[in-house]
């Protein structure tokens, strides 16, 4: 890991594109402004991590038989409409 000592406004550089500025320093909190192409997800640590943790349980679903749902809705509708006349 690399450590560095930065005081307000001023920054780093993340290859060419990202940069992160020191705002502000208040007490045990450091606010920080990033700079980075829209393309660049920027996520607090544990809003990432719940979103990882999302995604894995999303791979893990069955997908949905999407010819069977529709077969199901037709048959549903030819049932509503007997009914009706």
């Amino acid at each position: 890991m690399l450590v560095l000592t930065r005081k307000t406004d001023q920054a780093i550089m993340i290859g060419d594109a990202i940069k992160v500025v020191v705002v502000e320093i208040r007490g045990d909190q450091v606010k920080l402004g990033i700079e980075a192409p829209r393309e660049v997800a920027i996520h607090r640590r544990e809003v990432y991590e719940d979103i990882q943790r999302e995604n894995r349980r999303a791979a893990l679903k069955k997908p949905v038989d999407v010819e069977a749902l529709d077969e199901l809705l037709q048959q549903e509708r030819s049932s509503e409409d007997s009914n009706k006349g």
